[in-house]
């Protein structure tokens, strides 16, 4: 298995990583450079956002508040009781 890695990283079929990939687990370090052992062209993965494949970075998730009417909320506690 490591020696079939190996060779599609000489032949070629890898592209090296982006500045982006540095710090992921899926990082492969060979003698001709860094490589990601998921995706074959890591630039086209960064190249409209974030990569799914990224294990050190995470999506930001937007915290919505929902407003709530003090109105409603009234009358479900008074129907709680």
């Amino acid at each position: 298995m490591a020696s079939d890695m190996a060779a599609k990283f000489e032949q070629g079929l890898f592209l090296t990583i982006v500045e982006q990939c540095e710090g992921c687990d899926r990082v492969v370090a060979h003698e001709a450079g860094k490589y990601c052992s998921s995706y074959a062209n890591p630039a086209a993965k960064w190249r409209l956002g974030m990569c799914n494949f990224a294990t050190h970075a995470k999506p930001e998730v937007a915290a919505v508040t929902a407003r709530i009417n003090p109105l409603k909320a009234a009358k479900r506690a008074s129907k709680r009781k």
